[in-house]
């Protein structure tokens, strides 16, 4: 039984319904001529959504990305360093001297999954360097997902790929050129070198990787030019900056630059198991957007109070029909 078959066959109520809901409304949208901004937010890499966000991408089902700078370099680490990660499905049972125990091998912590400092983080650092300080001694500046795609395709780290290469995501989009926005890409392990580099002088110009408001211009630019030509969607997938960064552009279009006719967003969806409470944005419901001025009334609106990690895989077979 094919998944979509199965979905429709045994998800008739509450969280599995929606997901079946949500499902054909981004089904829809494609049918109907309409593009797609998908956003990653928490360890959706780490936890290898790439397996399946890699075939959406190349099958012409993602037309734009929005993640965190941890799922921007995360899908790497994996690419280069699955064989040296280390699971723990105890997690819940370390004592604080495990934890220790873990950080003395340099092996970070994701739930229950290790990621090896020395193979992943610095072989990733040695390879983006080389493209930060050559950008920098040419007085250029390019986005940070724009040097890990200079980096990509230089073939630097083709020979250390340990993983099937059409699993990684970030090489999907890539290969499609696709656009891509990293807001707040200071708070992640290659933002922090960075830092560092610039501290120690090996980069001169902090400015040689581009900065978070020159990437809501450039978002400006996309959603201006994409919009009014075909209704954009905006798929969810947890909460934080990387939803909440992309959405507001279509606000900070009506309310701050005035324009006229500037189409919301014409499908959402969002997979978050954080329960709706007070101030929370990953928490809110489709209608508070409203408010806003990022959704319409009659906006197709979708919310799946689940395991990203579970529902997201399940969603991307849906809509292929694998």
């Amino acid at each position: 039984m094919r998944i979509r078959e199965f979905c429709r066959t045994h998800f008739k109520h509450f969280n599995a319904a929606a997901l079946v809901d949500a499902s054909e409304g981004y089904l829809r949208h494609l049918d109907g001529g309409g593009k797609m901004l998908v956003t990653l937010a928490g360890a959706m890499s780490t936890a290898e959504l790439g397996i399946s966000l890699a075939e959406m991408i190349r099958q012409g089902k993602v037309h734009a990305l929005c993640c965190t700078g941890a799922n921007l370099e995360e899908d790497l680490f994996n690419l280069v360093a699955h064989e040296f990660y280390e699971r723990v499905p105890n997690y819940r049972d370390l004592t604080p001297q495990d934890e220790q125990a873990l950080l003395e091998r340099h092996m970070n912590r994701v739930t229950d999954t290790c990621i090896p400092e020395m193979e992943a983080m610095r072989r990733l650092e040695t390879a983006v360097l080389e493209e930060w300080v050559a950008a920098d001694k040419a007085g250029e500046r390019y986005f940070p997902h724009e040097f890990f795609y200079r980096v990509l395709r230089s073939g630097k780290l083709r020979e250390r790929y340990q993983i099937d290469p059409r699993n990684s995501w970030l090489l999907a989009a890539c290969e499609k050129n696709l656009p891509l926005w990293v807001p707040g890409w200071e708070d992640s392990t290659l933002g922090n070198m960075y830092a560092g580099h610039c501290i120690s002088g090996d980069v001169k110009n902090v400015h040689t990787v581009r900065t978070g408001i020159e990437y809501m211009t450039t978002l400006a630019q996309w959603y201006t030019e994409t919009a009014p030509r075909t209704s954009v969607g905006f798929f969810q997938i947890g909460g934080g900056i990387a939803g909440d960064f992309p959405i507001c552009v279509v606000p900070m279009l009506h309310q701050d630059l005035q324009r006229t006719g500037v189409p919301l967003w014409g499908y959402f969806c969002q997979i978050s198991d954080s329960t709706t409470s007070y101030g929370s944005y990953s928490g809110a419901v489709p209608n508070e957007k409203i408010t806003w001025g990022k959704l319409g009334i009659d906006t197709p609106k979708y919310i799946v109070e689940s395991d990203a990690s579970i529902v997201a895989p399940l969603m991307f077979a849906y809509v292929l029909d694998t």
